[in-house]
Order: structure tokens, then sequence, then C-alpha cells
């Protein structure tokens, strides 16, 4: 712990003062009793111990600098004087803060062999040299432990503080990758969203454009389906923005009912699809909403590369069995790549939606030259709605 880096505080002020005193009155102190009793002999060694002590206390002003100096310096003259014993506690209590206990212990020790010396160079007649020493050891003992109290405490509260600021950073790293995973859900949902509606939007377009002498009731239904798709597709991305807004679970999600209604919507658009609903009792709703989802990409990819092709949606199931979702298509007898798009991450994003839902995912081409995504979801018992 450095104690010069940074300037004295009033706290720092006031307690060096109170130490300064503390030494100064207990040299006064010492200085009366002397008085009272036996003086010192020779007789200039009581004069000699008044300039030492009244150096020692002057001395504490500089402990936070040099504190194991300056305990080891009024340790050495506490060997022979009496009056400095005062300021040699108060350095023995500055060491005991603000250095390891390791160093204290060394100190201390060494200011119990200086005891050892003073009973031996200035003994005191009628008391027993040994008491002597054994209650400037207790007292000794008492300020060094304080000091080491004191530290403890200290080193206490900054693991305390950076503990808690520790927890903080952790905290923030936490709310920073739930804000990521919020993203990266509002992504896919957006693609799964508009990428569906904006292929309606593709097809009747390439239609329009391909075939620019169709009959005009044509155009105005080609037309029609175009308006009501584009604002379909603004409520879908009004919806999906909501996320940013709505707290969690307020935003509606689609469900296993309304895969029917996405079907449907495919067929007025023009595709061939056909759905096969074998469904063994209500479908939990976080299922349902998965089950929406493959069907959605899977029909947006299939106006996308076969179009024209007749496509097959085929749902199957029970809560013993799990849920079977089959998406087939067969060969397309338009261009490849008619609408002008390009393949996406529809189906890397798809298979992470899966597995997060603890299913499984396959696709691939079929002998035909069609296409078929199959998937396998868990059927939870108690999983009623989300």
């Amino acid at each position: 712990m450095d104690i010069t880096a940074k300037r004295r505080s009033r706290r720092d002020w006031i307690v060096d003062t109170c130490l300064f005193l503390s030494a100064a009155g207990l040299a006064l102190l010492t200085s009366g009793e002397r008085l009272l009793i036996t003086m010192p002999q020779p007789a200039w060694l009581f004069g000699l111990d008044h300039i030492i002590a009244a150096l020692g206390c002057a001395s504490l002003w500089v402990r936070r600098r040099w504190p194991v100096e300056l305990a080891l310096v009024l340790i050495a003259l506490s060997t022979f004087s009496e009056f400095v014993a005062g300021a040699m506690l108060m350095a023995l209590f500055t060491v005991a803060v603000h250095r390891p206990p390791r160093v204290s212990l060394l100190v201390f020790a060494l200011s119990l062999v200086a005891g050892v010396v003073f009973v031996i160079v200035r003994p005191e007649p009628g008391v027993p040299a040994l008491f002597m020493w054994l209650f400037g050891t207790t007292i000794q003992s008492a300020v060094t432990g304080w000091g080491l109290f004191i530290r403890h405490r200290r080193e206490l509260v900054l693991s305390l503080r950076d503990r808690a600021a520790r927890a903080e950073v952790e905290a923030h790293l936490r709310a920073e990758q739930a804000q990521l995973r919020t993203r990266e859900a509002i992504a896919r949902e957006m693609h799964d969203v508009l990428g569906h509606r904006l292929s309606l939007l593709s097809v009747h377009a390439g239609a329009l454009q391909y075939r620019p002498d169709a009959p005009a009731e044509d155009i105005a239904r080609a037309a029609k389906v175009i308006r009501e798709s584009a604002h379909q597709a603004l409520q879908d991305l009004r919806e999906v923005i909501g996320v940013l807004r709505a707290p969690v679970g307020e935003l509606p999600q689609p469900t296993f009912a309304d895969v029917q209604q996405l079907v449907a919507e495919s067929g007025q658009a023009g595709m061939r699809v056909d759905l096969h609903d074998e469904t063994g009792g209500a479908v939990p709703d976080g299922v349902g909403r998965t089950t929406y989802r493959i069907v959605q990409e899977a029909l947006t990819n299939a106006r996308r590369h076969a179009a024209g092709a007749d496509v097959l949606v085929s749902v199957t199931g029970s809560p013993a069995e799990g849920l079977t979702v089959e998406v087939a298509n067969g060969e397309r007898d338009a261009p490849p790549g008619h609408d002008g798009t390009r393949p996406g991450q529809g189906l890397a994003g798809l298979a992470e939606r899966v597995a997060l839902a603890g299913g499984r995912l396959d696709h691939g081409p079929t002998a035909s030259g069609g296409w078929r995504l199959t998937a396998w979801l868990p059927w939870p018992h108690d999983d009623h709605a989300e």
C-alpha cells in the first residue's frame, strides 16, 4: 500500500495530530512520574531523554513516508530512552497498518529485544526487570495487534469494493450479451417474416414482368395481391420492431393454428400447396410457433428456387412421438433465379431455431430433382402455453 502517492487529506491530518499528541502526552506523563520518584543517573540523562522524546514525537509527522525506517530508529533509541516510548509505539502502529504482516511482526520482534536491553541498561529500583519487560511487551503487543486489525479491515473493505466492481462489470457484460441475443433473435424474426412476404411480392411482380400482355383482370388481381402483401409486410415489420419496445412475452407470436392461413396465403399467390395435418392433440404454443417458422421458411425457399413446383406440407405427431414437419417440392418448372433473389442464411437460422427447441432438422435434394425439408420437434406434455 503506497502511503505517499497522494496528498495528506483532512482525515490524515487529524489522525497524525492525534498520534503526535498521544506520544507527547505519554512522554510528559512519564516525565512527571520520573520527577516524583528516583531521578536517573547520571543527571544529564534526564535532559537528553526530553530532547530525544521531542525529536521522536516530531518525527511522527513523516511516519507515512518512511514508516519502517522511522520505527527502527525509534526502537534503537528506546533501548536507553524511556520518554521516547510513546513515539515508538505510534511507529509500531503505523508499520502494522501500512506494511505487510511479515514486516510488522519482524519490527515488533525487534521492539521486544529493545525492551530487554532497556530493562538491563536502565533497571528500575524496587521493580523486577521481568515485570517491567512483560508490562512493555503487553502494551507493544496491543498496539501492534490493533494496527494489524485495522489493516485487515481495510483490505477486507477494498476486497468487497473490488468484488462489487467486478460484479457490476460482469452484470454489464451479461446485459450486453442479452442485448446481442435479442438483436440476433430480432434479425432472425425479421428474416422469417419479411422473407415470406417479400417472396410473395416477388412472385407477382415477376409474373407481371414476364407476361406484360396478360389480361387486364389478371393484372388487376396481381396488383391487388402486391398491394395487400406490401401492406401486410409493413404490419409484420411493425410487430417485429415492437420487440425492442414491448416487454418480453407481450409481442403476438404465431401458433400452430396459423400454419393453415400461411398455406392459404401461398395458394393465393399462385403456389400449388397441399397441407396434411395429422396431429393427435392440441399442439403446444412453443412447438406450434417453431412449426410455423419451419413451414414459412420452406415455402419461401420453394417460391424462390422452385417456382411453379408442387409443394406438400405434412405435419404429423402426437405427445408420445413428437411432431414431424415435412415440406417437399417437386422439380421446378420455371427458370432458376427468375425472381432475382440469392440464397441467404435462412436454413442456417432455421437449424439453430430447431436446435434450441431440442429438435432435429434435415434437408436436401430428392431423387426426382425436388427438395425436401424435414424437422422433428419434441412435444412437451406440460407445455400448453409460453
